[in-house]
């Protein structure tokens, strides 16, 4: 191939990236149709319902039963009238607090995108906005670990097993009690 043919073909391929580029998906395209920015319809509906919203991953995770999962197997758990009662309550309990929390945060969250929204907004009001929302979204990762703990504290050893197992988590070495979620845990007692 003649050397200023196999330069232009080059120059083409060239030329065709560089105008790709551009192209490429802007990943907040569209969310400018959002009521509120910061939240999708999705997330505003679980705060406002007060649904955990995978906050209390480092408990569930561990072993920490929450209070809906547990009454969602709890015929696999074998609960007591009473253990499944209190359950009940702890539930209800936990998301009528959440869903407080939630308004409050989707009611500030709505706040700071109407300053926003109407310019001029000061350094000073993005800082006291934020760190409301931040203090309030902490309180409710709080709340939703905290559940767990009290949850826990109502389940036996046995229960808990089958909690784990009817929840597909399974130990990496079966008979190593390092598995055990409360292994080592001082000071946790039933």
């Amino acid at each position: 191939m003649h050397p200023v043919l196999r330069f232009s073909g080059w120059l083409v391929v060239g030329l065709a990236l560089v105008v790709a580029a551009p192209a490429a998906a802007n990943p907040y395209s569209g969310l400018q149709e959002r009521e509120i920015k910061a939240l999708s319809a999705q997330e505003t509906e679980d705060l406002l319902e007060g649904r955990g919203m995978g906050m209390a991953l480092p408990a569930e995770l561990h072993g920490y039963p929450g209070p809906l999962h547990v009454l969602e197997v709890a015929e696999e758990l074998d609960l007591t009238v009473e253990q499944h009662r209190e359950t009940e309550r702890l539930f209800e309990t936990m998301r009528e607090q959440a869903r407080e929390l939630g308004r409050r945060i989707v009611e500030r969250e709505r706040g700071l995108d109407a300053r926003f929204a109407e310019g001029g907004i000061s350094s000073e009001t993005i800082e006291t906005l934020a760190l409301e929302i931040g203090e309030l979204r902490g309180r409710l990762r709080h709340l939703h670990l905290s559940y767990h703990l009290k949850m826990d504290a109502l389940l036996d050893e046995e229960q808990k097993a089958r909690y784990r197992e009817a929840r597909g988590y399974h130990a990496d070495h079966p008979g190593d009690d390092s598995h055990d979620p409360h292994h080592g845990h001082s000071g946790h007692h039933h």
